[in-house]
């Protein structure tokens, strides 16, 4: 992919985090993108995330596959790990590097045609193992890199530029993890920036796979009357099911959140998210009420968006491979490969 460097200059009165760094230490090259694409507004809300979450830089480690989302890596924190595997073997990647070193935070970025499509398989399995890994998918219903046919994310009815209807009904990531078991599932629109930032950080300090599925209307190819995914349907159909926030365990919690008001999930590292709810109707650790939830909006025809679904008691892949406490890229030589002697006991066990 093409990179072009921005020139580094901060204003000198720049807010800074707690490693003295401000947001602008957090950004990439300059964009390529279409001007108006969703995927920036999204590349946005991540440097904004990981800023006020005051991640080093050299503990974050960036993937994605092929297409315009797979571009995003590049657009911000320049000074982390970055990685671009082929189409729709992202997931696979960051498994391995994750089993190496589990002690950096991951970030897959991916695309409705490079998770719903080619790289589908590889999703479901990544989900299934629940690797600790923040997965978002930029999700704009067509392949924008080959001119605007439809992804497996397009809904019924919906119109490409030249008018075309799609008939296939679309793949709804949120509804397919919700039947596997998936513990974090959330959904937000590349225009609505504090809801997404808020899903991004949440999503950071889950244990195990956060996928946010991000709404985020392609400008050339499908921003036009007949798409489900333009920014003119989704602000009119949007609904929110929550509004979250996120409350570092190191802040207290504030005083507009009384009791009756809001419902406190307790993330693994003791912080918490917030939900105010919509309405009382809903509990986002309800996976049966969840998927009732979506239906019930989706055949109003409304995007739900928000934190769908969490689930804080399962395993991540690390627990359920009893890996050691330490991220294996730190172990001495010695450890790793114990010699011939430890390896024929081990064979032995299964003759």
């Amino acid at each position: 992919m093409s990179y072009i460097g921005k020139p580094k200059v901060a204003h000198p009165g720049l807010p800074r985090n707690e490693l003295n760094l401000t947001v602008r230490d957090y950004e990439g090259g300059m964009s390529t993108l279409c001007a108006g694409c969703g995927h920036d507004s999204i590349t946005g809300a991540l440097t904004q995330a990981i800023f006020e979450l005051s991640i080093p830089p050299h503990r974050l480690a960036k993937v994605s596959g092929i297409g315009c989302s797979s571009k995003t890596p590049a657009y911000f924190a320049s000074a982390s790990h970055g990685f671009n595997t082929v189409h729709g073997r992202m997931p696979s990647v960051v498994s391995g590097a994750n089993a190496a070193n589990k002690d950096l935070y991951y970030i897959g970025v991916s695309g409705d045609g490079d998770t719903l499509s080619i790289g589908l398989g590889q999703f479901m399995h990544a989900v299934r193992r629940n690797l600790n890994m923040l997965y978002i998918i930029e999700n704009n219903g067509v392949y924008g890199l080959t001119k605007g046919q439809f992804s497996a994310s397009a809904d019924v009815g919906s119109t490409a530029k030249k008018g075309d209807a799609n008939q296939q009904p679309p793949i709804d990531p949120a509804l397919t993890l919700l039947s596997m078991g998936a513990t974090f599932i959330a959904r937000s629109f590349s225009g609505d920036r504090e809801q997404l930032v808020t899903l991004i950080k949440a999503g950071l300090k889950h244990r195990g796979l956060a996928m946010i599925d991000v709404i985020s209307p392609c400008v050339t190819f499908n921003n036009h009357e007949g798409s489900t995914k333009s920014y003119e349907f989704t602000r009119q159909h949007a609904h929110v099911a929550n509004y979250p926030d996120f409350v570092p365990v190191a802040k207290e919690i504030r005083a507009e959140y009384a009791a009756g008001e809001a419902m406190p999930v307790r993330m693994h590292d003791g912080s918490q998210i917030v939900l105010r709810k919509a309405d009382g109707a809903y509990d986002p650790t309800d996976s049966v009420a969840a998927f009732q939830y979506i239906h019930k909006h989706r055949a109003a025809g409304e995007i739900v968006t928000g934190l769908i679904y969490i689930d804080e008691t399962k395993p991540d892949m690390h627990e359920l491979a009893n890996t050691p406490p330490g991220p294996l890229a730190s172990m001495p030589f010695e450890k790793l490969c114990p010699g011939k002697k430890t390896l024929a006991s081990i064979q032995a066990r299964y003759r």
